[in-house]
């Protein structure tokens, strides 16, 4: 486990390596400058981690020592293996371990063992000439350290920056991980990711792993055209093949690189990851041998994901979407646009041949796979594995569905050629897609659908993610019947975010899969999509009523979307975020951007926007992180309603072009139809009434071209403002009629103060004075501050059209600070104006602040403006030009936050009088 190897026997060569070698190199030079030195090396299983390493360690120009993972993960394991590699006597390396765990960390029990070893003389940290000289400690295998010594060592790299513990001897760090592990934060860390050979390099190799002769010319074209590059299955398949073999007087095995090699390779992979995720790889293997999508040599070991989205609905599914979505966050799936699969092909073919059942199993599957695909000139494969008999199945079929997938379809009619090196042609090709798929169980076909469909919910056109869940449910339909009731669910949530009602209603109606809580969730949230709301108002209350039992965030997500059904915004705020503080403690990679995106819309939906951004923040980065795009165009969405509320309308243009990008492909009418919002109500707040009416018009319309069925009757207070401001007084009538007959379910506690507002804004005469007055009353008791900042300001601006600025001040000024205490920046700075065109004092902008924000020049300019003059008169005054006088005009506006010279009198009117007011004051004289 440690030594000092530098004048070690030279070792196997490294073929194709010349980049990471001359990372090493670096570390030798960084370490022994004392600076920071730590180089990490990922690869997948047999890619040649443990050889660069040992070659490493025999190179290095002083003492080197390698620590391995010890077979045990207790707690401090690895820590205590770490320092019995390093300590001079088994006693300094046990009281060096009592100092890292009282500690916390390695990097004072590294130096203390470091001035230990110096006053014994040991070697540890002694140049070969006996003076100070640099380490290299050789860490192998990290993803298989505990994770006490795992967070004790990170610690140590972060204190230290990767230097030495101690003035001795500075310190290098070659760590080694699996491809997968997610490496910890090390300041100036080098990272080098191996990769397969070229055909030269693996040639090579190959000559040096069989030195007796070599092999013939056609056995070697066989095994490098197998092993794709894969150092560790060509080492594999060697050891395995005799001499005869390896000189072309025996036939190989078809196909050389069988099950027993990629299990010696990527057994002790998929051995620790848990049963769930071991059969959603192998169903992905599935789906790629039997030719969903056609695997081709630009995406070998993938399947297309032709549907998806994660949308607002109801969020409730128990297993097969944490799996899943851990996998792709691992690292041993990966997801392009609509395309999931793997990484590394092999890891693929491994995880199907490890549902291999028992022997007789297997005889049975061979003679049924043959009935089913014709004759076959050979079928290889090695002996079964120890137990593998389809345990994780619920009814024992995914043992001899994996062995009709992973033996029989071995059957091969032809040499391998070419394409074994893309992935392809190992299995399947030789089979045919429709034989494998006929051999499948309903179950592990069900199995299949329900991942496709996971998969596919994460980023792609949901009205294939729909047919997908419910073909699945299906074929599980009295198999599983959790999974069943789970892809309804999800079948529901792809026709949500499509705002297809009928689906959702379909995908709802799951018969005897669907019980208990589920069974109400799915008969309240069907009486509310057929407006029977009194009808399901009771099952939605028990839904809610349960989240104070409920541990599962999953279920917890499920009773905020009932909430929010039943417009209770605030309790759908409070469950979501116990479902977010309940996923992040179970360390949900997977829910974490659903839950984020449940959370951040109920609180868009509460009114308190500046939750709702930071909490689309992290979601909006949690799911990018795990490649669930349809979730990201969500968060995004909301970030531009969010942007709209303050004014700014960059961060609308920027998040709305986001959310619309993914959207219109994918048919997320949900993220469509915020998106399209955010834009229109920023266009509003910029005073371009036609243009927000216009956007507008479509997403309050029924219908399968109008907006989102669930958004339809929020976005109709703002088509109303726009519309009226632009004449189409005609078409707001008819909204606000449908909007009134909607506001009186009582599923929006802003509903009944912004019908008010409507009705006043339509109202002629002074019946505009009532139900203003009767908005802003409603207002009070239904929490959203900014709806009624928003009423405010569009009284105060009625009651200055009608020649009453008095009365207009103290609406305006009650907006303005609404607006300004909401960080609405751009609804203030219309606030402001209004309330400047009254006479009034706004603060702000045109106080002593906004005047401070003008050059000397433009408060000139605007004194002379405000007087009378024109922009000639003000150039000649000036000794100007008039186009520079114009130029600053412009930007006093813009400053200002006015719109024309016709409010410049009042504003620096304002500034004469403060100026008054400080000269008389006490401190004035």
């Amino acid at each position: 486990m440690s030594g000092s190897t530098p004048a070690a026997a030279p070792g196997p060569r490294l073929h194709d390596r010349t980049a990471e070698l001359a990372a090493v190199a670096r570390l030798s030079a960084r370490a022994a400058a004392g600076s920071r030195a730590v180089l990490f090396v990922t690869g997948s299983p047999g890619e040649g981690r443990t050889a660069l390493l040992a070659h490493a360690a025999r190179t290095f120009p002083g003492p080197a020592y390698r620590v391995s993972a010890p077979p045990h993960r207790g707690p401090w394991g690895a820590a205590r293996a770490l320092f019995a590699a390093l300590a001079p006597t088994p006693a300094a390396g046990r009281r060096a371990l009592r100092r890292a765990r009282d500690e916390g960390g390695l990097g004072r029990a590294l130096g203390t063992l470091v001035a230990e070893a110096d006053a014994e003389g040991t070697a540890f940290g002694r140049s070969p000439a006996g003076g100070p000289g640099p380490v290299l400690v050789c860490v192998d295998d990290l993803h298989l350290w505990d994770a006490h010594s795992r967070a004790a060592l990170a610690a140590t790299w972060r204190e230290t920056g990767g230097r030495g513990p101690g003035p001795h001897s500075p310190v290098g760090w070659l760590v080694s991980a699996a491809r997968h592990h997610r490496l910890p934060d090390a300041p100036g860390a080098e990272t080098v990711r191996l990769g397969r050979l070229t055909a030269a390099g693996a040639r090579a190799l190959l000559r040096d792993l069989c030195p007796e002769g070599g092999a013939a010319a056609a056995v070697e074209e066989r095994l490098v055209d197998e092993a794709a590059g894969h150092p560790g299955l060509l080492a594999a398949t060697v050891r395995r093949l005799t001499p005869a073999q390896l000189a072309g007087a025996v036939p190989l095995p078809l196909p050389a690189v069988d099950d027993d090699v990629l299990s010696e390779v990527y057994g002790g992979l998929l051995a620790g990851l848990p049963s769930a995720s071991r059969r959603l790889l192998a169903t992905v293997a599935v789906l790629t041998l039997v030719g969903r999508a056609g695997v081709g040599a630009s995406n070998a070991g993938a399947y297309r994901a032709d549907a998806g989205a994660l949308p607002s609905g109801a969020r409730g599914t128990r297993t097969p979407v944490e799996p899943l979505e851990g996998l792709v966050a691992d690292g041993l799936l990966c997801r392009r646009g609509g395309v999931i699969g793997f990484h590394d092909a092999f890891l693929g073919r491994a995880a199907l041949a490890s549902t291999r059942p028992s022997r007789g199993e297997e005889d049975a599957v061979a003679r049924t796979a043959a009935s089913t695909a014709g004759p076959t000139p050979g079928v290889a494969g090695g002996p079964p594995a120890d137990g593998a008999d389809g345990a994780d199945g619920a009814d024992g079929a995914d043992g001899a569905d994996g062995a009709i997938v992973g033996r029989a379809l071995t059957a091969s009619g032809s040499a391998p050629g070419p394409a074994l090196a893309r992935g392809e042609g190992h299995r399947v090709d030789r089979l045919g897609a429709s034989a494998a798929v006929r051999a499948l169980s309903p179950l592990v076909r069900g199995r299949a659908q329900l991942v496709r469909g996971l998969a596919a919910l994460a980023g792609g056109p949901v009205g294939d993610a729909y047919e997908a869940l419910l073909q699945a449910a299906e074929l599980l339909r009295g198999r599983a019947p959790v999974e069943a009731s789970d892809a309804r669910f999800l079948a529901m949530e792809a026709a949500w975010a499509g705002g297809d009602v009928a689906g959702c209603l379909e995908a709802l109606d799951g018969g005897e899969d669907v019980r208990g809580t589920e069974r109400d969730f799915a008969d309240g949230l069907s009486a509310a999509l057929s407006v029977r709301l009194d009808e399901g108002r009771t099952a939605l209350a028990r839904v809610v009523a349960r989240d104070g039992a409920a541990e599962d965030p999953r279920l917890l997500l499920r009773a905020g979307s009932a909430a929010l059904v039943l417009g209770d915004t605030a309790a759908a705020a409070r469950v979501h975020a116990r479902a977010l503080a309940r996923a992040r403690a179970e360390r949900r990679t997977g829910l974490l951007p659903r839950a984020l995106e449940q959370l951040a819309y109920a609180e868009l939906r509460a009114g308190r926007y500046s939750r709702a951004a930071r909490t689309a923040r992290e979601g909006l980065r949690a799911a990018e992180a795990t490649g669930q795009h349809n979730v990201a165009a969500h968060q995004h969405a909301v970030l531009a309603l969010v942007a709209s509320v303050a004014g700014d309308g960059p961060a609308v243009a920027e998040h709305a072009g986001r959310a619309l990008a993914t959207a219109g492909p994918h048919g997320l009418v949900q993220a469509s139809t915020l998106a399209e919002w955010a834009l229109a109500r920023a266009e509003l707040g910029r005073g371009l009434a036609d243009q927000a009416a216009a956007r507008l018009v479509p997403l309050v319309r029924p219908g399968p071209r109008g907006g989102h069925f669930a958004l339809r009757m929020l976005a109709v207070p703002c088509f109303v403002e726009a519309a009226v401001a632009a004449g189409r007084r005609a078409e707001a009538l008819e909204a606000a009629e449908e909007y009134a007959a909607w506001a009186a379910l009582g599923v929006d506690g802003p509903a009944p103060a912004q019908l008010a507002r409507c009705r006043a804004l339509l109202a002629k005469g002074e019946g505009p004075a009532y139900w203003f007055g009767e908005a802003v009353r409603r207002h009070d008791g239904c929490g959203n501050d900014f709806e009624r900042a928003r009423t405010l300001l569009a009284y105060g601006t009625w009651l200055r059209r009608r020649r009453r600025p008095g009365d207009a001040r103290g609406p305006l000024r009650d907006a303005l600070v609404t607006f300004e205490r909401a960080a609405a920046g751009g609804w203030a700075e219309h606030a402001r104006s209004e309330l400047r065109a009254t006479g009034g004092a706004s603060g702000g902008a045109t106080g002593p602040g906004g005047r401070c924000a003008l050059t000397p020049q433009q408060q000139r300019i605007a004194r002379l403006v405000a007087r009378g003059a024109t922009n000639r008169e003000v150039a000649d005054h000036l000794s100007l030009s008039p186009r520079t006088v114009d130029h600053h005009l412009r930007g006093v506006f813009a400053r200002l936050g006015i719109r024309s010279r016709v409010e410049l009198p009042a504003v620096v009117g304002g500034w004469d009088a403060e100026e008054d007011a400080r000269a008389t004051g006490p401190g004035g004289r």
